[in-house]
């Protein structure tokens, strides 16, 4: 038997990772969730498989090698499909367009510097400001910053809403999982009246998830957006905002309540957190009845998270 030159079996390793990353991008839903989450986790970083297609492309540039630069064309093609889109520019603002500029931030209740967040905050130029990790006595200084450009908020246990238009609607929205104590209070919804008409806001704060040796332990999370997901279903209002820090990308199959009835952002990766290394968006915008044309960071603050700011256009 002649053996293969070592140039060639390389080629070769590099066409079949290839394939295996063209499968887990184009079938990343049949990994399963059992044991550990390990499709949700796999979700989780989903977009930062084009770093691995691009490195597996160096080398078989390097390699000169046929073989994997053809099967290369499948990945990048799956890659292209899914996430090219954000990559590209948000379209200008045009006239006529029924569009609101909504920023969102889990602010910290750590947060050293609560009246600058507030400031930049208020930079952002959103007509929606939604709020996340409210702590006492923080919450007075964003109420006296925000309230000469917001003169409407409601505040519901550690999560707010400012807004530049008319609340005529509030109340408390209950994404408690089972076993978290009474008086785990992060979500609430307003009825915001803009020149547009009533939009349903939603602003909440799903569980945090964390990773161990076990995987991904995310049950009560998924267990907050499945309760949340019930009230967007049921909600009369038919234009439909939801803020937060929701601790999941949109990829993540845990979000399927929410992905699977509202918009996601059409343009911008605007990973969030960590603030010191953003490398996952985990702070949304979702929309129904409405599109979010484009979403992006904005300059970080005393938070751990990066604020996003995204333009939704309403249908």
């Amino acid at each position: 038997m002649t053996a293969r030159p070592l140039g060639e079996g390389r080629g070769m390793l590099v066409a079949g990772l290839a394939v295996a990353a063209a499968g887990v991008l184009a079938f990343h839903r049949v990994v399963p969730n059992s044991p550990g989450r390990l499709g949700s986790l796999v979700e989780s970083f989903l977009p930062w498989a084009g770093v691995v297609v691009a490195l597996l492309l160096v080398v078989a540039l390097v390699r000169r090698s046929g073989v994997a630069l053809v099967a290369l064309l499948l990945p990048v093609g799956v890659w292209v499909q899914g996430f090219g889109g954000l990559l590209l520019s948000g379209p200008g603002p045009e006239s006529g367009v029924r569009e609101l500029v909504v920023v969102q931030h889990n602010v910290s209740d750590e947060n050293p510097d609560p009246a600058g967040t507030a400031r930049a905050l208020v930079a952002g130029g959103g007509d929606l400001v939604a709020l996340e990790e409210l702590v006492v006595p923080a919450l007075g200084v964003y109420e006296d910053v925000l309230g000469a450009g917001y003169p409407h908020h409601v505040v519901h246990g550690t999560v707010g809403l400012w807004s530049k238009y008319p609340i005529r609607e509030q109340q408390l929205v209950d994404i408690r999982p089972r076993e978290f104590e009474e008086g785990w209070s992060r979500g609430l919804r307003a009825v915001v009246r803009t020149p547009y008409g009533d939009v349903a806001a939603y602003v909440a704060h799903l569980p945090s998830v964390r990773v161990g040796v076990r995987g991904l332990a995310s049950s009560p999370r998924d267990e907050s957006a499945r309760m949340l997901g019930d009230l967007v279903r049921d909600e009369e209002v038919e234009a439909v905002i939801l803020m937060g820090d929701l601790n999941s990308t949109v990829e993540d199959r845990g979000l399927a309540p929410l992905t699977s009835q509202l918009n996601v952002a059409e343009r911008g990766f605007a990973f969030s957190f960590p603030a010191a290394f953003p490398v996952a968006r985990i702070d949304q915008v979702l929309a129904r009845s409405a599109d979010v044309r484009h979403i992006r960071v904005l300059p970080a603050t005393g938070s751990d998270h990066l604020p996003v700011a995204a333009r939704v256009t309403l249908r």
